[in-house]
């Protein structure tokens, strides 16, 4: 399947549902401590970015949509269906920085198991999946690296490699944990113009990010605080009251409409919103 076959693949609708991820009256626990509660959301097809400090519950949110953590109480739903009914159709993409450099696995190998969601274990590829490896690998520009091993790669090869197993699936929700974190420019772009073709497919694409600029370009921002503050449009949801409500004295206003905030992870970086007072 080629890029432009892909992104012209309309996403399967089952009405007004099929147009939503929705949590209801959800509370999500690690080690017995409640760590997100989300009492009402829906967020739309498009580009999301989740936006919050560490520990916020940015990861957390990503893990209850996808299946990987089940609240204890509420309920979700995911374009018309739970989480485990649509997991063929949720990608979730971890950072690679959470994998071992040192797996001996190639990144074809690492892509090619983004079919195994269709597929079923050990069964062979058959010409679609090949296809759709081929597309994933050629949409991120690693199709070059497919017999390296992860242990050979810089992390920015890593983390495209990561991505496009994600998009390997073909799966209508896509799943970004951090996935421009430490990343060199040409990564960072390259991974940046998918998400804007996955948001040209009309597909859900959620994007958990401390970068403050690349969620105002987002559709639609979700803003945690062990809860959800605010949830809108980046000009409602990135509002300085906000802002300052997420982060606290973190929030600094330079003048001239821009804020920073130093969420403690980098301290000699400060993210930057440009926004215009109301």
């Amino acid at each position: 399947m080629g890029i432009d076959a892909y992104l012209t693949t309309s996403p399967t609708s089952n009405g007004r549902d099929a147009d939503v991820i929705s949590l209801r009256n959800v509370a999500a626990e690690r080690g017995r401590a409640t760590v997100l509660t989300v009492d009402s959301l829906d967020i739309p097809r498009g580009v999301t970015a989740v936006v919050g400090s560490n520990g916020s519950g940015k990861s957390t949110l990503l893990h209850v949509i996808a299946g990987l953590l089940s609240p204890g109480g509420g309920s979700v739903t995911v374009a018309g269906g739970s989480p485990a009914q649509m997991r063929r159709e949720i990608a979730y993409v971890l950072q690679a920085q959470h994998a071992s450099e040192h797996l001996l696995v190639t990144a074809d190998e690492v892509v090619g198991l983004a079919r195994a969601a269709t597929l079923g274990p050990f069964r062979p590829m058959r010409a679609i999946d090949r296809a759709a490896v081929r597309c994933a690998t050629d949409r991120l520009e690693v199709s070059d690296l497919g017999r390296r091993h992860l242990a050979e790669m810089s992390g920015g090869q890593r983390q495209r490699v990561f991505v496009a197993q994600g998009l390997a699936q073909e799966a209508d929700v896509l799943l970004l944990d951090e996935p421009l974190a430490g990343l060199d420019m040409v990564s960072a772009e390259r991974i940046r113009a998918v998400i804007e073709e996955e948001r040209a497919a009309a597909r859900f694409v959620l994007v958990a990010t401390h970068d403050l600029d690349d969620a105002r370009r987002a559709d639609f921002v979700v803003l945690l605080k062990g809860h959800v503050v605010a949830a809108g449009t980046p000009e409602e949801a990135l509002r300085p009251e906000c802002l300052r409500s997420a982060y606290g004295a973190r929030v600094l206003d330079l003048g001239g409409h821009t804020y920073a905030v130093d969420d403690g992870v980098h301290p000699e970086d400060h993210e930057h919103l440009h926004h215009d007072h109301p």
